[in-house]
C-alpha cells in the first residue's frame, strides 16, 4: 500500500470510494513482492501495479466489483489456473489479491496510518483476507502502543496483535494463520499484515571517498543512510550530500550508544569502510555481536587475516566472525567508488533475498525468490 497510499488518502479524504487491490502472497517468479498495490479511483483511473502488468485488467474489473458491492474477495492468478492464459501471467509465478474497497466507512484509520508513515513511525494494518463471511475484510491497525479495530472475538484480537507486532518489529510484510478463536495452529482465518516500519537503516564507517558512492547506492535500496567518522575535517554533510546523516563519533562509541537507544535491528546493515585497525577492530568487536542483516569490512585478504587475528585476541569465537563478509562486496572485478559500492549493495541484496551472485544465465530455476524477512 505504500507506493499508493499518496493517491488512496487524497480520494480518501474527499470522501470517495477506492478500489483496491493487493499481493497477499506469491510462489515462485511472481512479479511484485507481497503489499504491492493497485487503486482503481472513482473516476477509473488506475494507480500502481500489482503484477507489472500481467493480471491489472483482471483486478481492475475485481476492483469495480468490490466498489459496486462491497464485498472484498481473493483472487488466485498464476499458471495453475485455468484462466492464467486469459490474464496473460506468462513469468511462471502465482500471486493471491485481496481486492476490497477503501472508503472513510470502512477504514477509518487509513488517515492516522499515513500520518504515521509520513513521520517514519511503526505502524501494521491487518487485514482477514479468508475466513468467515462476518470476519472478512475486517482489520485492526496495530501501534506499538494502541490498537484500533478487531476481529470480534478478544482472544483472536490479543493473538494477531501479538505476532502482528512482532512482524511490524522486523519490519515484515506476510500472511498469519489462525483457529476460529485465535488457536495458532489452526487455518481458519488468514490475515495479511502490512507493516510500515521505519525504513531500515545503513551505517557506513569510514568518511571516505568509497563511503559516497556506498551512501548513495544505499539511498537508492531505499535505507536511512548514516555515515560516521571520528575525524570532523572528513565527516561533513557537504561531502556525503546523499547520507541522511553525518556523524562526528569515534565508530565504535557511536554504534554502541545506537545499540543502546534501541535504534539498530535485525534489518540494519553495517559497512566497515575505515580500513584502520584503531577503527575497525573496536567497532567489529560490537558489530559481530549483533543480530543485523549485514556486516561487511573493506580491506585486502592480507588486511582481513590480520583482523580476524585481532578481533580473535578480543574473544570473538568463530561463530561470530562467520557473520563477516570480508573482504566487502562481490567479485564484480570493481575499480571505482561508485562500481565498489554496487558491489556492495549486490552482497546485501543477495543476502537478503538468498541469491548465489552467479550469473542468472548459468543458473535454473525461479529468478525471483522470497525470503522470510
Amino acid at each position: 500500500m505504500r507506493d499508493v497510499l499518496d493517491d488512496l488518502v487524497g480520494w480518501w479524504q474527499a470522501g470517495e470510494t477506492v478500489g483496491m487491490g493487493t499481493v497477499v502472497g506469491t510462489w515462485r517468479s511472481a512479479p511484485r513482492p507481497p503489499g504491492a498495490s493497485m487503486l482503481v479511483g472513482p473516476d477509473g483511473t488506475a494507480v500502481g501495479s500489482v503484477s507489472g502488468g500481467c493480471v491489472e485488467g483482471a483486478v481492475y474489473e475485481e476492483a469495480r466489483d468490490a466498489v459496486d458491492t462491497g464485498v472484498p474477495t481473493l483472487q488466485r492468478y498464476g499458471v495453475s489456473d485455468d484462466d492464467a492464459f486469459a490474464v496473460g501471467l506468462t513469468c511462471g509465478g502465482i500471486l493471491d489479491v485481496f481486492v476490497e474497497a477503501i472508503s472513510r466507512e470502512s477504514f477509518p484509520e487509513l488517515g492516522e496510518v499515513a500520518e504515521s508513515v509520513a513521520a517514519h513511525e511503526p505502524v501494521a494494518v491487518v487485514t482477514c483476507v479468508q475466513g468467515p463471511d462476518d470476519r472478512l475484510g475486517r482489520r485492526m491497525v496495530i501501534w506499538p502502543d494502541r490498537v484500533s479495530g478487531t476481529f470480534g472475538l478478544q482472544r483472536l484480537d490479543d493473538a494477531v496483535g501479538d505476532d502482528a507486532r512482532g512482524m511490524l518489529v522486523a519490519g515484515r510484510t506476510g500472511l498469519l494463520h489462525f483457529g476460529h478463536d485465535g488457536e495458532r495452529r489452526g487455518d481458519d482465518l488468514t490475515v495479511f499484515v502490512s507493516s510500515f516500519a521505519p525504513p531500515a537503516r545503513m551505517v557506513v564507517f569510514g568518511a571516505i571517498d568509497f563511503a559516497a558512492a556506498v551512501a548513495r547506492v544505499g539511498g537508492f535500496l531505499g535505507y536511512r543512510v548514516t555515515v560516521c567518522d571520528a575525524r570532523p575535517v572528513f565527516a561533513t554533510a557537504r561531502r556525503f550530500p546523499d547520507a541522511d546523516e553525518v556523524v562526528v563519533e569515534w565508530p565504535h562509541r557511536y554504534l554502541q550508544a545506537e545499540v543502546d537507544a534501541g535504534r539498530i535491528d535485525e534489518r540494519t546493515v553495517l559497512c566497515v569502510l575505515t580500513h584502520d585497525p584503531k577503527f575497525d577492530v573496536p567497532l567489529l568487536e560490537v558489530a559481530l555481536r549483533l543480530r543485523v542483516a549485514y556486516v561487511g569490512a573493506m580491506g585486502s585478504r592480507r588486511t582481513h587475516e590480520e583482523r580476524l587475528a585481532r578481533l580473535r585476541e578480543a574473544g570473538l569465537q568463530d561463530h561470530e566472525l562467520a557473520r563477516l563478509s570480508s573482504p566487502i562486496g562481490l567479485d564484480l572485478g570493481a575499480r571505482t567508488p561508485e562500481e565498489t559500492a554496487v558491489s556492495i549493495a549486490a552482497e546485501i541484496v543477495a543476502g537478503r533475498w538468498g541469491g548465489s551472485g552467479e550469473r542468472l544465465t548459468g543458473l535454473g530455476g525461479p529468478i525471483h525468490r522470497t525470503a522470510d524477512r
